[in-house]
């Protein structure tokens, strides 16, 4: 088997199997009616009947519900544990789910307090009166929270967080990794696991359709029931009222894993896209990943960092609080996830009903990063494409002058060019403008508009861009954006480098480029000369 030269070459032949899945979820359980002071004055007064709302109305609601869980702890013999601080929760977790012999149940509850938004009572005075009463404000405090960690049988392992305190808001943790292997048992499709995820599978077209089947009706009717199952803080009679728990999304992680043959396919490719694609994270190329506008006026921070765990390394891509990271995961498969801490990134609501507009994006941008990986480092051309280039055409009767691969100006031209790759909007004759002339060591002022239509003209008809139809806007085309890299990749790192190599000493520009690669030659024919085999 011949080790893959490109990415492009990794994709499309050392890749045993590819799974699109949401990974974990994160999700907010709360009460749409009780997030407001006014809400929560409306549901003593009256849904309850009191005369004031007041946070010591909630005590006796906190006590009742924290019975119940004790009451459920001892009646279902379930391990009641205080997590200490530092403690990994995932790993007491790990530790019960290995003993744990049945199909469905509660393997514990955990005790943890952490700070939490809560609703006070403080006292006002009436202006006219003088007398004091009293009123709901927001506030935080530090409050117990019950963790209780399942498995469903559909689902697979979860855990669902309850506040303490009024309005007792929960949290819903789920995988969807875990939630397709359940359903992979349940049908009879042998597969193999891969630690979050599936490593390989008998029936690859079904295990695609399971994954896209986890819908947002299947994760509410997930919450129903566990809430019918586990304490409730709210009576019945609240519940009739209209007092019902919603769900919205914290966290939502969309993940793409592709199973390699073997490990070196796989950390072959990961150092060159690495090696590639530093930039990335740049605002306009993070916005051809995520098809999303980036202007001077987009807050967040957007960067591409490369992180080391051992020998493994991880890309890493941020916009706003949005995160997509890449990594090798047991040497085995390629998993490239997109995570989504605010779905107000992308001008969507939070509610769970919004999730196959989620999804959709969080799937769109794992294929884009790939997209422009493989592109970006598969970019050899031809000779007849290079010819093409460095040669004048003729197209439709309309001739353009050869874009001249040692030309300083055409060089400038096609490093600008790199900057609009497979932009969705394109760029105009001004966007072009801006970015050659500071290559050129020139004001954006000093180039007419002549001189840039002239240039466009040229890219056009050598095809390596196209004009936007009905637009002044022009994009980038596959065989540009191939033979710009191309291009000055090879003048850049081969020709100026290998140039102050062979060139004599005193006409070499960069004479301590020249002093290093006169070290490499020594270091390389010492080498030779020690693997040589005696006569």
């Amino acid at each position: 088997m011949s080790v893959p030269r490109t990415v492009a070459e990794v994709m499309a032949q050392h890749v045993t199997l590819a799974v699109e899945s949401i990974d974990r979820m994160y999700l907010n359980v709360y009460q749409p009616k009780l997030q407001t002071d006014r809400g929560v004055a409306a549901f003593f007064r009256f849904h309850r009947g009191q005369t004031f709302a007041s946070s010591a109305l909630m005590e006796p609601i906190s006590a009742a519900f924290i019975r119940q869980v004790e009451a459920f702890v001892q009646e279902q013999d379930i391990p009641l544990i205080t997590f200490t601080k530092k403690q990994r929760k995932d790993d007491v977790a790990a530790e019960h789910r290995a003993r744990f012999t049945g199909t469905e149940g509660v393997l514990f509850v955990g005790k943890a307090q952490e700070k939490t938004p809560v609703f006070r009572t403080e006292k006002r005075t009436n202006p006219t009166t003088g007398q004091k009463y009293p009123w709901i404000v927001k506030s935080t405090a530090m409050v117990n929270h019950f963790y209780f960690y399942c498995v469903d049988e559909d689902f697979g392992p979860f855990f669902l967080k309850f506040c303490t305190y009024f309005p007792y808001t929960a949290k819903l943790c789920i995988n969807g990794h875990e939630y397709v292997k359940r359903q992979l048992a349940q049908e009879g499709i042998a597969y193999e696991a891969l630690d979050n995820g599936i490593r390989s599978c008998a029936n690859p077209q079904r295990l695609q359709a399971i994954a896209d089947g986890l819908s947002a009706e299947k994760i509410d009717a997930l919450l129903r029931k566990w809430l019918a199952k586990l304490p409730h803080p709210f009576t019945p009679d609240d519940r009739q009222a209209g007092y019902r728990y919603d769900v919205s999304i914290l966290q939502a992680e969309f993940s793409l894993t592709q199973v390699l043959d073997r490990p070196q396919t796989g950390r072959i490719f990961f150092e060159e896209v690495i090696r590639e694609n530093l930039d990335l994270g740049r605002p306009d190329h993070v916005q051809l990943i995520f098809d999303r506008r980036v202007t001077k006026r987009t807050p967040g921070r957007f960067r591409t960092r490369v992180l080391t765990e051992g020998v493994t390394p991880s890309l890493h891509i941020d916009y706003k609080s949005t995160r997509i990271k890449q990594y090798h995961k047991e040497g085995r498969a390629l998993r490239t996830e997109t995570t989504i801490n605010n779905t107000r990134d992308f001008n969507i609501g939070k509610r769970l009903h919004n999730l196959p507009a989620l999804r959709e994006i969080g799937f769109q941008a794992n294929r884009r990063l790939l997209h422009v990986e493989t592109i970006s480092h598969d970019c050899a051309i031809g000779e007849d494409a290079f010819r093409q280039v460095n040669e004048p055409v003729v197209v439709n009767g309309q001739r353009a002058s050869a874009l001249r691969f040692a030309d300083v100006t055409v060089q400038a031209l096609l490093s600008a060019l790199l900057v609009f790759r497979l932009l969705p909007r394109g760029f105009s004759n001004r966007d072009l403008r801006d970015h050659w002339a500071p290559l050129l060591g020139k004001a954006a002022q000093d180039i007419t508009p002549g001189q840039m239509t002239y240039q466009l003209r040229r890219l056009r008809l050598h095809g390596l861009m196209e004009r936007l139809p009905k637009t002044h806007r022009y994009r980038v085309t596959d065989q540009g954006w191939r033979t710009a890299l191309f291009c000055t990749r090879c003048y850049n790192r081969i020709l100026r480098p290998g140039l102050a190599q062979v060139l004599p000493k005193e006409t070499a520009a960069e004479p301590e480029l020249r002093h290093r690669f006169e070290q490499l030659d020594a270091a390389i024919e010492h080498w030779i000369e020690q693997q040589k085999v005696p006569a």
